[in-house]
């Protein structure tokens, strides 16, 4: 004992992981968790056997793997790694499930071994050290396993119940409790066993008899728990959408049971159903005076059963009851009566239904599902209705026609049902409630049974009952099956099988506060019943499938165990050839060694015949940090499982494939070691070298890293600055020489630059030094690839002669003068054409514009070269300097900027045009992390923002002079072509710049290239999709564009001060499509209606083909695609009318002069119905001087003629045209209201353009036959859906169930 406690108390001292189990293989546990609070230091093994113990399983008969996650990898039973080692978490909840293993659920542990009862636990148990004492004393109890007990008997796993489950692939219940029922029925399986498929003659995938075939196959021999329906669904023609429609079951069974008989024409099975299901019965009309009887007969494979019938509130109670009234004729008398062919006058006379004939197998449905003609609704009926285990027919047939032939024909019937079914809402089919499932029944006593008494042929015994739970929206089936070997009732709820009892069937009777209840049965004859085939006496066909499944099976079990053993994890590569890291994921077996993994990679990445193998090797490497953890030395033969701690479903790092050159040697990487990556800073050329690694510990100090540094270098430790990048916008100089890297803030991957030599910069405050002002424009500046203009009158040659571009222009092109004459020559012949167009285009326009509107007046968007203005007619174009004051201005920028020394701000740090090459295989440096330069914090007041601008995109003052940005940032540009041969023709640059520089001056700046002032064209973003969007706002900063962004120049005049682009669209009141683009313009502050409108014209007439004159047209106000406010001439914008950018407003062609002259007039567009031809008239408009009723309806009666009495009046609802249906116009508007004024509820007219309906109140509603109804009806729904209106008299039309024997369905037009 003494020993127990102290071994007790050495384990409480160290760590301890608790471990939360979900046990997933049974459906009862599924809600119930293991808890086991463990000893950091326990083994993986130890674990399964305390999960075992807990639970009350066989170990080793189950798998255990991580919850929460993607892939279901389990842990490796044989492992003798620790927990922590394994993945676990000390001090922290790590989640697991215990799942099936190899498709079987673990075996319950005998008595002998100890079971998970709470109270069956032996003394020998007491000793196991699970975790902590409970605190009731007791030690490894598992009450925390109990889960509630049940009325049934446990459900019990598929070894113990010897059934297989169906798995529910969405709202598939109903199919898989009509499959288990069929599959259960010896007679019906053992037939299409002897059914031979002939591959010659049918594609097997849409054979529906050979894929139930392989499914009854399965679910005879399978040792899974469960099996899927896929291919037998695909059979029947249905895609993965059809899974989600749930359907009726027993609309089901006739629509397979017609497919199958089509399928088995002219086989032995041909007449199988008929021969199973088929019934007849006798549909008669007797006469009450002769006896004359008149009859035809029916058969039928179901009989529906009315639980209540019409108009009472009382339902039957049993289905004796109901098969009594299903059979109980009524009288035909009063105006009823039958006309009898003996009597040859109408009699009194009564009309019923007489069994003749029962089928082998009786089905009964229930007519649970009804409509209830109060609500509207359908509605299900969960009335008690009681059935008994043995059923005699024999009260209900006419027996002197009992032994009459059966014929062919069929009739039968079924219910609609739709909604969701989820079996895991159902796996507890019967609890301890009250409540009662709905069901189908089939029914077949044993043969000891039938022995005891005499039984008469018609009486049938109960063997299937089909359950729905749920409401008449939707619901969920399962099915209740005897077997016919050992006489017990099965539960089959999708994929789980349990067992039940009698008390339990009992239960779906129905008629407690559940909405549970039988819904259809089946019973068959008193007979005994032919045995199911056993696997020995299969065909020859079936034992070939059943081998070929078998091997299916193993290979997939097989496939599943090298899965459950095989390592996924991302792999990075530094590609020598791509220059680009590349990601994949290496897939290998826990036992393959890590040799073995190298050469695997090695192939993975495509690096065969690029570089030797003996050149790469797999280092452990962190992908978010850039960090590379450690390096595997001396570990080649290790397998690839202990390496990266076991099999997972993901890992917390990563593996780089590194490569060297022949002549390097691998550096080792030892844990703890943090990577920092050092570029080198050269202020006198004033570039930023490629990053250099060199591996460093935390506890070192900042003169030990100095002298690391200066060893990878070369440089001189003493005059040797460091400073490092911590995070985002954070530079920080390392100047403490005793201080640890660890205390500078240090992390696994850091960053920093270097800077040795005597330069005075050296002396200055670091935050004013050359340096940082290096490194602040080198974080910041990124490279944007810019598309020009196709005809762009640019030169690069006038562009490098600037004294500001020479140096770095020259070092860009002189490695390709020759291709770059060429451009330039280009270049040059379209700056001349664009000369000569541009005056022959202004000669242009002083003749046809006498008028001399000034230039913050005229309309500019126009494509290519259309009305841009000469840059000699600009005379305060501050946009487009000289040469000579471009560079005059740079220069003092520059030394505004680097006040310290004198130096080009045109150079460019590692603006190389391809990636940089770093060392280890690592990514290059980003330029595009950025950093707003402390520096200039204290400056952001000169920049433009947008309360300057006052809400428009202008880059011009109140004066007309430039507002660019007065303080340059850097700017550099180069020719480039697209490598793909994409944009042939098209003008491109690569642009490296500050994103800190605004709009205006990044348009200024491109002004050369483009041949036109910044006035004159316009920027748009292109975004991944190649979605274009216009950058207007021209203070804003370029800090939301990244490295490699496209953006696109369009020829085009830009806004100026106070203007606004607008759009134009075009109103046509009485076309189908009343809302039509016309083009997009420019209107100005303070210009009046009358002025943009005599701007329009022109626009009007070239692009739009409109030659209007201004009194002809109006304006108005568009908000969405409602007609709004009439501007009226003398109406000035920004005062009488608020506008703001991109704003969008109607062009109202007028066929007389404008009426609308006061703002206190109001305009509204009428039209009238009329009811008697069933057709609305066009709109015509009404201009009103008040907002009286009276005079609204005294205009409308001068307008129609309708008498003022008799006219009636409904306001129009929904955005204009107001679109309603012919069908629904004439009641569904509110005619008439009690109103005098229009501004008052319910009309709320306040504003130009409302719509009116109007109509003579003495006019009938034309009469429609049942056909014009419904033709009226197709034309309106095709109208209204055009317009987007909802058709609202149309009801939703539910999906039929099909089966397609061709494979599959064909598109229905009307089915739309």
């Amino acid at each position: 004992m003494r020993k127990r406690f102290s071994q007790i108390e050495s384990a409480a001292e160290e760590p301890r992981v608790l471990c939360i189990v979900q046990d997933t293989t049974n459906a009862k546990t599924v809600n119930e968790r293991l808890t086991l609070n463990l000893p950091a230091s326990t083994t993986v093994n130890k674990l399964y056997e305390d999960v075992a113990h807990k639970a009350g399983y066989v170990n080793g008969t189950f798998c255990l793997a991580w919850a929460n996650t993607g892939d279901m990898a389990p842990l490796d039973q044989a492992s003798e790694m620790s927990l922590v080692l394994s993945g676990f978490e000390a001090g922290k909840r790590n989640f697991m499930q215990l799942t099936d293993k190899e498709g079987e659920q673990p075996q319950i542990a005998s008595d002998e071994s100890g079971t998970a009862d709470s109270s069956g636990l032996d003394d020998s148990s007491q000793d196991r050290f699970i975790g902590p004492l409970p605190r009731d004393g007791t030690v490894g109890c598992s009450s925390d396993y109990s889960s509630p007990s049940y009325s049934y008997s446990s459900i019990l796993n598929k070894s113990d119940t010897g059934y297989v489950g169906l798995v529910n692939q969405a709202m598939t219940c109903y199919l898989n409790s009509l499959l288990q029922t069929l599959f259960m029925t010896p007679e019906f399986r053992n037939a299409l066993y002897n059914w031979e498929f002939e591959e010659s003659e049918e594609d097997p995938v849409t054979s529906i008899p050979y894929q139930l075939q392989r499914l009854f196959v399965l679910l005879q021999t399978s040792k899974k728990r469960a099996i899927e329906t896929t291919d037998v669904t695909r059979s029947f023609g249905w895609d993965s959408s059809e899974a989600w429609q749930q359907h009726d079951v027993q609309e089901l069974c006739r629509v397979m049971f017609d497919a199958l008989e089509q399928k088995w024409k002219q086989t032995e099975q041909a007449d199988l159903i008929n021969q199973l299901y088929q019934g007849k019965l006798k549909d008669y009309v007797r006469c009450l005076e002769c006896g004359y009887e008149s009859w035809r007969i029916d058969t039928y494979l179901d009989i529906p059963l009315v639980i209540r019938p019409f108009g009472a509130s009382q339902a039957f109670g049993s289905v004796e009851e109901a098969l009594q009234a299903f059979i109980q004729p009524e009288t035909l008398d009063g105006p009823n009566q039958y006309f009898c062919e003996r009597c040859k006058k109408k009699c009194d006379a009564r009309k019923g239904l007489r069994f003749l004939h029962f089928p082998y197998l009786l089905t009964l449905q229930l007519k649970r599902f009804d409509f209830d003609y109060t609500t509207m609704h359908r509605i299900k009926l969960n009335d008690r209705m009681t059935f008994p285990e043995e059923l005699d027919m024999s009260p209900f047939i006419d027996v002197e026609d009992e032994k009459s032939p059966q014929t062919e024909s069929c009739t039968d019937s079924g219910a609609e049902n739709e909604g969701s079914c989820h079996s895991d809402q159902m796996s507890n089919d019967f609890s301890t409630d009250d409540a009662v499932d709905e069901g189908i029944c089939l029914d077949n006593t044993s043969t000891a049974e039938r022995a005891l008494k005499p039984k008469s042929s018609l009486t049938f015994e109960l063997f299937s009952v089909m359950v729905h739970s749920g409401s008449a929206a939707g619901g969920h089936y399962y099915a209740c099956i005897k077997s016919f070997s050992d006489s017990q009732w099965y539960s089959f709820n999708d994929q789980h099988v349990s067992k039940i009892t009698q008390d339990d069937i009992r239960k779906t009777y129905g008629g407690s506060s559940g909405s549970r209840g039988y819904y259809s049965s089946a019973f068959a004859r008193c007979v005994k019943p032919p045995k199911f085939l056993d696997v020995e006496d299969f065909p020859e066909h079936i034992k070939r499938l059943m081998q070929r499944e078998k091997e299916s099976e193993e290979q997939e079990k097989r496939q599943r165990e090298i899965e459950r053993n095989t390592c996924k994890i991302k792999l990075f590569c530094m590609h020598p050839i791509k220059m680009m890291m590349v990601e994949n994921k290496l897939e290998v077996h826990k036992d393959k060694t890590l040799r073995e993994a190298t050469e695997m990679a090695y192939k993975l990445m495509d690096l065969d015949g690029v570089v030797p193998l003996d050149c790469c090797r797999l280092v452990k490497y962190d992908e978010f940090h850039e960090y590379l953890e450690r390096s595997y030395e001396g570990e080649e033969d290790m397998p690839m499982g202990l390496l990266l701690g076991g099999v997972k479903s993901s890992y917390m790092f990563d593996l780089l494939l590194e490569i060297r050159r022949p002549d390097q040697v691998f550096q080792p990487y030892k844990p703890g070691e943090v990577m920092v990556k050092v570029h080198v800073v050269d202020l006198k050329s004033e570039s930023i070298a490629a990053p250099v690694s060199v591996r460093a510990y935390l506890n070192q100090t900042i003169t030990e890293f100095k002298q690391l540094i200066a060893q990878a270098t070369g440089l001189c430790a003493e005059t040797m600055r460091v400073i490092l990048e911590r995070c985002y916008n954070d530079l920080r100089l390392l100047y403490v020489p005793n201080k640890t890297l660890k205390a500078e803030g240090f992390f696994r991957s850091n960053k920093v630059f270097v800077e040795s030599s005597d330069s005075a910069d050296h002396q200055a405050v670091f935050t004013d030094s050359v340096l940082w002002k290096l490194l602040d424009r080198h974080g910041n500046t990124i490279r944007l690839f810019v598309s020009l203009p196709e005809q762009s009158p640019g030169s690069l040659a006038n562009r490098t002669s600037c004294p500001k571009a020479s140096a770095d222009s020259e070092d860009s092109f002189d490695g390709a003068k020759g291709s770059r004459k060429s451009v330039e020559a280009i270049l040059e012949e379209s700056t001349e054409k664009l000369k000569n167009l541009s005056l022959q285009q202004q000669q242009q326009q002083h003749q046809q514009q006498s008028s001399s509107t000034s230039d913050s007046q005229k309309s500019s968007e126009h494509s290519d070269f259309e009305l841009i203005e000469s840059p000699a007619q600009e005379p305060d174009a501050a946009s487009q300097p000289s040469q000579t004051e471009n560079c005059t201005r740079a220069t003092s920028d520059t030394e505004n900027q680097f006040p310290s020394e004198d130096h080009s701000s045109d150079t460019l740090c590692n603006a190389d045009s391809g990636p940089l090459p770093l060392a280890n295989g690592l990514d290059s440096h980003s330029i595009t992390s950025s950093r707003r330069s402390k520096a200039h914090e204290g400056k952001k007041e000169t920049w433009d923002t947008a309360e300057e601008d006052s809400g428009t995109d202008s880059e011009y003052d109140e004066n007309g002079k430039s507002k660019a940005d007065a303080q340059y940032l850097y700017f550099k540009t180069e020719p480039y072509s697209h490598e793909d041969g994409s944009g042939e023709g098209q003008k491109c640059l690569l642009v490296h710049l500050d994103k800190r520089i605004t709009l205006a001056a990044f348009k200024q700046n491109l002004e050369p290239f483009v041949g036109v002032p910044s006035t004159q064209f316009k920027v748009f973003r292109v975004y991944a999709n190649n979605q274009e969007f216009e950058s207007v706002r021209l203070n804003e900063t370029l800090s939301s564009f990244s490295d490699d962004n496209k953006i696109t120049i369009r020829l085009g005049r830009a806004l100026k001060k106070g203007e606004y682009r607008v759009k134009v669209y075009q109103l046509l009141v009485n076309d189908p499509e009343p809302c039509k683009f016309l083009l997009d313009t420019v209107f100005a502050k303070g210009m009046t209606v009358r002025q943009s409108k005599e701007e329009l014209l022109p626009q009007l007439k070239d692009q739009c083909k409109l030659d209007l004159s201004t009194d002809r047209f109006r304006l108005r106000k568009k908000t969405w695609k409602n007609p709004g406010t009439v501007f009226l001439d003398y109406h000035v914008y920004e005062e009488d009318i608020n506008i703001s950018s991109n704003w969008e407003v109607f062009l109202e062609v007028l066929e007389e002069p404008e009426r609308m002259k006061s703002m206190s007039q109001l305009a509204v567009l009428t039209r009238r119905w009329c009811p008697a031809q069933m057709k609305l008239e066009a709109f015509r408009e009404v201009v009103l001087e008040s907002s009286s009723v009276e005079e609204l309806k005294e205009k409308l009666s001068e307008l129609s003629g309708i008498p003022l009495e008799n006219l009636e009046f409904a306001k129009g609802r929904g955005t204009f045209p107001c679109d309603i249906s012919l069908l629904e116009i004439h009641q569904d508007l509110d005619w008439n209201p009690k109103v005098s004024t229009l501004n008052v509820w319910p009309l709320y007219i306040c504003d130009d353009g409302a719509v009116i309906f109007y109509r003579d109140c003495t006019e009938e509603l034309m009469e429609l036959s049942e056909e014009e109804r419904n033709e009226l009806m197709k034309k309106e729904s095709s109208r209204l859906l055009k317009t987007g209106h909802r058709v609202s008299y149309s009801p939703r039309k539910e999906k039929a169930l099909k089966i397609y024997l061709d494979g599959g369905p064909t598109k229905d037009p009307g089915q739309d």
